[in-house]
């Protein structure tokens, strides 16, 4: 494995359920604020907020963008609303901060969040200082992913040369796009006897991020 990642000087990490385990539920939060926004903004009970949230997020990748394009809802206050959630079940992970430190070249972090809500969890998962860049969606002009064109623009922005490059990704479908343009693929996420097989688009399947890493250096 270590010889298929040894071209890799280029290293891309997803935020939510990537940089801290999925058991600290901070998207139950988000959720729960993303619908409320919808509730407001569009005048509708919560059942159908909770659809439309959902619906959107299968359709286009993010709620965001479902309301952008259907509702011309303004990004930036949903934004700032959606991510005022607490951090209190994050931990420090000195295991992952020393595997992404011993990671050889550049690394960044790219979230369909927002950059501040990111550094927000970074410094709560005590990672600051160990990425050359944080992306959210508001840097690809609110795109997000899976959609080429977000990469394309956030890659350029960060220097990132896909050839050289390597994405961590809790959402396999955020996988595709990255594969496609040359990158090796993690799916960070964990291991369900029940799941389908792993897409041809997704190189490699782990539960455990820092354990993964650090089998690299």
């Amino acid at each position: 494995m270590r010889d298929n990642f040894s071209h890799v000087s280029d290293w891309v990490f997803d935020l939510d359920n990537t940089l801290y385990p999925p058991a600290a539920r901070l998207f139950d939060q988000i959720e729960v604020r993303m619908t409320d926004y919808v509730m407001r903004s569009l005048n509708v009970a919560r059942p159908e907020a909770d659809r439309l949230r959902n619906h959107y997020w299968s359709l286009y990748g993010t709620t965001l963008a479902g309301l952008m394009r259907e509702h011309s809802v303004d990004p930036t206050p949903y934004l700032e609303d959606v991510h005022e959630i607490s951090l209190d079940h994050l931990t420090p992970d000195p295991d992952l901060a020393d595997a992404i430190r011993n990671l050889p070249g550049r690394k960044i972090v790219y979230t369909n969040g927002t950059a501040p809500y990111a550094h927000r969890v970074t410094e709560a998962r005590g990672l600051s200082g160990l990425f050359d860049g944080i992306y959210g969606v508001e840097d690809a002009d609110f795109l997000p992913k899976p959609e080429e064109a977000a990469y394309r623009t956030i890659f350029a922005k960060a220097g990132i040369e896909a050839k050289n490059g390597a994405m961590f990704e809790d959402d396999p479908r955020n996988l595709r796009a990255p594969h496609a343009m040359g990158l090796q693929t993690v799916l960070v996420t964990p291991l369900d006897p029940d799941a389908p097989p792993r897409a041809a688009y997704v190189h490699y399947h782990t539960h455990d991020l820092a354990g993964f890493l650090q089998q690299l250096v």
